[in-house]
């Protein structure tokens, strides 16, 4: 049984703090290796705009983007709370992936498959299942069968599977998991959902995680950031609730059809801006007080916050 200090940070704070820095790369590797079903090496993570601490990143997302051994782009994205075009942002994500690592003069033969795996806190449409993977496939409109491509690399013909070629994406519903923990998947998808870590796992990465993900291993102010961060993730989905109810309410009032459509969309897009103008900037000034108050330099709160050295320098 697990004790008061086997009290583990959530996945979302550690992706974008801790996973970034090469001494935890086996955390992420293993995470990444039972959910591609594969075993990954990671080189490098790699910046772009997509995973920059942009302001309107603060809770909604938290991205990584690695390349492995094979030369192939992987992203991992935490959704925190809805989005009306979340497909249509993790194919734009995935594409700009591909554009960013392909130089003009290179030839089509650069292009590398790109992963994506969203883990997503919030109801994405509805299907039964905790884990989805898309992929390309071109299949025989009447025979069926999967088309094979054949290119000359080197003076030999090799064949590809588009499969080998298109992107694969894998979308990871947290909230519909209910089961009891057995596989190194089932474990990981638990530890995602509940900060749970069998004292006795052995799937990949989860036992690195036991050791460096600890909650009390952080210092005070860095226990005091995240700590700040959870109470913010919390209030922005409250903000999104009520947008929603709004939403619903002024529906009614004005007509099944255009309220549901109008309401919804404008309550939530109301919503998150009022959960960013009255909360946000007041939680990171009072975080960057505190930080500055134990000490801490401007450039370690400047990533703990999101504000700039310019708004901590006129904290202090």
């Amino acid at each position: 049984m697990g004790t008061l200090n086997d009290k583990y940070i959530r996945f979302d704070w550690a992706i974008k703090r801790l996973l970034r820095q090469k001494a935890n790369f086996d955390v992420l590797e293993g995470f990444l290796t039972v959910f591609l079903n594969e075993k990954v090496e990671i080189l490098e993570i790699l910046e772009s705009e997509g995973n920059q601490k942009a302001e309107d990143d603060k809770f909604n997302r938290v991205d990584i983007k690695a390349k492995n051994s094979k030369g192939e782009i992987i992203i991992v994205e935490v959704q925190n709370t809805s989005e009306l075009y979340y497909l249509e942002r993790i194919l734009y994500g995935v594409a700009k992936a591909i554009t960013e690592h392909i130089n003009l003069g290179d030839t089509y033969k650069e292009v590398k498959k790109v992963y994506s795996i969203s883990i997503l806190y919030f109801d994405l449409g509805k299907g039964a299942d905790y884990l989805y993977v898309g992929q390309n496939k071109f299949i025989g409109v009447h025979t069926h069968d999967q088309l094979m491509v054949s290119s000359k690399e080197k003076g030999t013909i090799v064949k590809k599977s588009p499969s080998e070629i298109f992107p694969e994406y894998i979308l990871v519903r947290v909230n519909e998991f209910n089961k009891v923990a057995v596989t190194p998947l089932e474990e990981w998808v638990a530890y995602l959902k509940n900060g749970i870590i069998k004292d006795d796992t052995t799937a990949p990465g989860l036992q690195e995680a036991r050791k460096k993900l600890l909650y009390y291993s952080m210092t005070d102010a860095e226990r005091y950031a995240y700590d700040e961060h959870i109470n913010a993730v919390m209030i922005q989905n409250d903000v999104l609730g009520n947008a929603r109810d709004e939403g619903m309410r002024l529906g009614l009032e004005q007509g099944i059809e255009q309220g549901i459509k109008q309401g919804i969309e404008q309550g939530i897009e109301q919503g998150i801006e009022q959960g960013k103008a009255q909360g946000v900037n007041e939680e990171r000034q009072r975080l960057a007080k505190t930080m500055l108050g134990m000490g801490e330099s401007v450039d370690k709160i400047a990533i703990y916050t999101g504000l700039s050295k310019e708004e901590i320098e006129k904290l202090g």
